[in-house]
């Protein structure tokens, strides 16, 4: 099977997309994750496929991590999801709705911000209500040789939030998987390692459920705000500083969605066998 396909990005956290508005692609986990391989497949964090939708909104899609794992929600990817549509005449609109397993999510194109090219578009999303895992913000969490406090918060997606003095020496490749497989997480967890600069900037590292550390996680820098807005460190509007770039992360407490806006830029298209 010959499939086409759009290699994108938000901030180094990249993407396969591929369109199945007419005839979806009926792939296996293998499948999956030969293409997202980066040595002998084309190279992602995750896989979309743009989907007609089956409720009353623009899109539906389906998201697989590199592992061949469908997963809830790609804060990064969606930003990807609406620049794509929009090159492939499949819309014209500028603000859509799509679908997703963790609800509709609303991607909203910047016309004109600082820095569009043909290539790079920025994109404001609304990544609608946080919502708390426990009635504690800080959740003591026992590993063998100590306990760790982390803000337990899903965007969709389920997040773990940790605070470290500094970003760079963080133990994101030996400690990241460890939480990713604890047992407190039954489906596994996203792990952010995020230091706080002031008041409204954090820099953040994330080790990605099915993927490993990647150059950027939206929902994690969304999860980020969230985490350290309770423990009153940051404002409403943070930029969050990560390895593939930076984003703009607003919320102003209970009760209201989070926003995201950063930039979503295609690679390049092509053809694969599988």
């Amino acid at each position: 099977m010959r499939i086409a396909f759009t290699k994108m990005h938000g901030c180094g956290n990249d993407f396969i997309f591929i369109n199945g508005m007419k005839n979806a692609p009926n792939l296996t986990v293998d499948q999956i994750k030969k293409i997202c391989d980066r040595h002998f497949g084309i190279g992602a964090d995750q896989l979309f496929i743009v989907l007609p939708p089956k409720t009353n909104t623009d899109f539906k899609t389906e998201i697989y991590n590199a592992d061949g794992g469908l997963i809830e929600m790609c804060g990064n990817g969606i930003r990807c999801f609406a620049k794509y549509v929009r090159d492939k005449g499949i819309t014209r609109q500028e603000q859509i709705q799509v679908e997703t397993p963790a609800g509709i999510i609303t991607p909203q194109i910047i016309p004109g911000h600082p820095g569009t090219t043909q290539e790079t578009i920025w994109v404001r999303v609304n990544m609608k209500e946080p919502v708390l895992e426990g009635k504690q913000i800080l959740t003591p969490l026992a590993l063998e040789e100590q306990s760790l406090h982390v803000i337990c918060i899903s965007m969709g997606n389920p997040h773990c939030v940790l605070l470290v003095d500094n970003v760079k020496k963080a133990p994101v490749t030996s400690l990241g998987p460890r939480l990713e497989h604890h047992p407190f997480f039954q489906k596994g967890v996203n792990v952010e390692f995020v230091e706080v600069v002031n008041s409204h900037h954090l820099k953040m590292r994330v080790w990605e459920r099915g993927t490993g550390e990647t150059l950027a996680c939206g929902t994690g820098a969304c999860a980020a705000l969230v985490a350290t807005q309770l423990l009153k460190k940051t404002d409403q509007t943070v930029t969050v500083t990560l390895l593939g770039g930076e984003l703009k992360i607003e919320w102003k407490g209970m009760g209201n969605p989070v926003f995201m806006t950063g930039p979503a830029t295609t690679v390049f298209e092509g053809e694969i066998d599988v």
